[in-house]
């Protein structure tokens, strides 16, 4: 018998506590389970009369109002009575199912395969449901991981990079009388001509070599030129989005080398709020330590999520996987949308195609599954529960950001059954909060770690990750501050966000 949608059903009230079923639940393969369920024929009676109620508005008979048509003549207009028994057990199934789910303390993840073994035709009625639940993971070894840290310390040549950096702002270019290299600046006149006749010129243009901007072979027809050379070449450039060729011609009027201050202690009070250079390499060093800090705590939050998701050897259910990739591909264009993107030019402005892209948001939502059953299978082994405070704690953070009340909130997540889940969400995050305070943690000479070097003061921590970007990696620039304090800067440090 075919069941309709469980998202809604006009017998939600005939699933209280004082409805008569029975169900059990055995174990059938892998995560199946099959619940059997009795219904007493009382209950049943209910069901047929709950319909009749509901049909009998519906159906239009003449001679008769909206609500008082009565049952024979609604078993005629249908079929007969065993038609509207058939019905009225069709309109009580997805109740009767979600019932039985509560009674088993089963935890489905996939719409159940229903089958009614007897009282189609009258009396109690049995039905089987095969169900796919979630699994059970095994993370055996969880109390002994070990996590690998990046070290903390600013090396002496990061230290030199990044007062380097700063000389680099206060250099002064200077001609020379020799060929262009990498790094020099070149003044020229480039002109260029397409296939359409559209014209590019430019004069006294200042250009970096080595740079790779503005057209494409620029840089490798500038190393080695001199003032006074002409170079000519064939260049593509975009034309509507895909390429033609362009005739380019480039005048090298001068050629200038950048010539940075020497490192002294007069530079640094120039450059800096530091009266000598010792004392902007220390501020540089300090700097560079606390954001190594932060890096490092990030580093650690990432590397223990990707410890924990190691140890589930056993593959996660397609349910669950499929169920991950429609949230994703549904956020996605949800967010495309508020940017007025379509998935295609999406694709194309990330230079993908269709399939790569969900390869790779499958790959990714095969590993959040894998982090959601760890962290179930963490809670259960280390007893986290969420207590009724934590759970309006919760509430009141979700309320603050949808910004509605607690209260409004808390009674729409009950009515959509959604309480649970909310609970559940906080029972993992506090395992994972767990985790985080009793992995091992070892340098990356596999020396073994103090979590104190993991401790920054709020400020700078603050700082640090402000100027943090999104990968591993060390600082590399330096920025004079409001009369030199020296900001650190860095091409990224990892998120480390786990899904929790």
């Amino acid at each position: 018998m075919a069941v309709p949608s469980f998202a809604t059903s006009a017998f939600r009230g005939l699933v209280d506590s004082a409805f008569l079923m029975r169900a059990t639940a055995e174990p059938v393969e892998g995560n199946r389970v099959r619940l059997s369920v009795v219904v007493d024929e009382s209950e049943v009676d209910q069901a047929l009369d709950a319909t009749v109620r509901r049909l009998a508005t519906q159906v239009r008979v003449p001679g008769f109002r909206p609500g008082k048509v009565p049952r024979q003549v609604l078993e005629a207009r249908i079929g007969g009575a065993s038609a509207l028994r058939q019905q009225a057990l069709s309109d009580a199934l997805p109740d009767l199912y979600a019932r039985a789910v509560v009674d088993t303390e089963l935890d489905p993840i996939a719409a159940p395969e229903i089958d009614i073994k007897s009282g189609e035709d009258g009396g109690p009625v049995t039905f089987d449901a095969l169900v796919e639940i979630r699994p059970t993971v095994s993370v055996a070894g969880y109390a002994g991981l070990e996590v690998t840290l990046p070290s903390i310390e600013a090396t002496d040549e990061e230290v030199a990079a990044q007062i380097d950096r700063l000389r680099e702002q206060s250099g002064e270019l200077h001609a020379v009388d020799r060929a262009g290299r990498d790094g020099d600046h070149v003044s020229i006149d480039l002109h260029g001509t397409r296939q359409r006749g559209e014209d590019l010129h430019v004069e006294d243009y200042l250009y970096e070599i080595g740079s790779g901007e503005p057209v494409v072979g620029l840089d490798e027809q500038l190393r080695g030129a001199k003032p006074g050379d002409i170079l000519q070449f064939a260049a593509p450039v975009p034309a509507e989005g895909s390429e033609e060729e362009a005739q380019i011609r480039v005048l090298v009027k001068d050629v200038k080398e950048k010539v940075l201050p020497e490192p002294s202690d007069e530079w640094a009070a120039e450059a800096s709020e530091f009266d000598t250079l010792e004392g902007l390499r220390d501020d540089v060093r300090g700097r560079l330590r606390q954001l190594k800090v932060v890096q490092a705590q990030l580093a650690m939050r990432e590397r223990t999520v990707d410890a924990l998701v190691g140890l589930v050897a056993e593959d996660p259910p397609e349910a669950l996987v499929e169920e991950e990739v429609r949230e994703r591909l549904h956020d996605l264009g949800h967010r495309l949308e508020a940017r007025r993107l379509t998935v295609e030019q999406f694709l194309q402005a990330s230079g993908r195609e269709e399939a790569d892209l969900i390869a790779e948001i499958r790959a990714d939502a095969a590993r959040a599954v894998r982090l959601d059953l760890a962290l179930r299978a963490l809670a259960d082994a280390e007893d986290v529960e969420v207590t009724d405070q934590e759970l309006d704690e919760a509430v009141g953070e979700m309320a603050q950001q949808a910004g509605t009340s607690p209260a409004d909130l808390r009674r729409r997540l009950d009515r959509a059954g959604r309480l649970p889940a909310v609970r559940s969400d906080r029972r993992k995050a506090k395992a994972l909060t767990w985790l985080f305070d009793h992995v091992d943690l070892v340098d990356e000479d596999g020396k073994p770690l103090s979590r104190d070097v993991l401790h920054v003061d709020v400020a700078a921590q603050e700082a640090g990750e402000a100027e943090a970007g999104g990968g591993e990696g060390t600082a590399d620039a330096v920025e004079p501050g409001e009369r030199g304090s020296a900001d650190v800067q860095t091409e990224g440090t990892p998120t480390g966000e786990a899904e929790s």
